[in-house]
This record gives structure tokens, C-alpha cells and sequence, in this order.
């Protein structure tokens, strides 16, 4: 039986671009590979929803961006993660530690009056 595939939790896409970018300077298709190599392919970012992610994370502030050209030698925007995006990053990923920690907890709860 195959696990259920993994959709994306509202909120996270922002976290894992910067997460991504957080390594240094990438076009948007490198941006994808890298969430599924990372995620071993259990996730995957659709570029409907990944192009208008960096461009709201552009308009923020928390990105830049610069044309380049990638290894094939194709035109491309090239984004790399600001000051601001990098404090962005740091207070979401504390969140989102906290926030698992805590539904972990839930799950792991037994029922009261059961054996620990």
C-alpha cells in the first residue's frame, strides 16, 4: 500500500523558497528540484503556485533577483534571499518548530487514566 501523497500545508511554500535560497542564489526551477530532492519526492511544488510565491516574496522584500544564465546556458531569474527575508526565515522556522512540537505532543497523548 503507497503512503497518501503529501500536499502542501497553507503557509509552508514561503518557508521552504526561502529555506531553499537560504543556501545561496537560484533560478526558479532549481528552487523546485531542491524542495523535492530534499523532501525525497513527497512533495512537490506545481510552478503555478511556486512563480507567484517569488514574486510575492520579491515584493516584500524578503527576495532579490537578477537575470543569469544557468547551466545550460538558458536565460533565467536568478533569486537569492535579502536581510529581511533571512529574519523572516529565522522567526518562521521557530514557529514552525514550535507548532510541531506541539502537535506532536498531541499525537503521542494518550488516553487519560492509561498506562504511560
Amino acid at each position: 500500500m503507497t503512503p497518501p501523497e503529501l500536499d502542501l500545508v497553507r503557509g509552508t511554500l514561503d518557508l521552504l523558497v526561502l529555506k531553499a535560497l537560504s543556501w545561496g542564489p537560484m533560478h526558479g526551477l532549481a528552487v523546485v528540484r531542491w524542495i523535492e530532492q530534499t523532501t525525497r519526492d513527497e512533495l512537490q511544488v506545481e510552478e503555478g503556485a511556486l512563480y507567484p510565491a517569488l514574486h510575492r516574496m520579491e515584493e516584500k522584500g524578503w527576495l532579490d533577483a537578477d537575470w543569469g544564465y544557468t547551466d545550460q546556458n538558458r536565460k533565467a531569474k536568478f533569486y537569492r534571499v535579502t536581510a529581511k527575508g533571512r529574519k523572516h526565515l529565522a522567526a518562521e522556522h521557530e514557529r514552525w518548530a514550535r507548532y510541531t512540537s506541539v502537535v506532536g505532543l498531541v499525537l503521542a497523548a494518550r488516553k487519560p487514566g492509561t498506562a504511560r
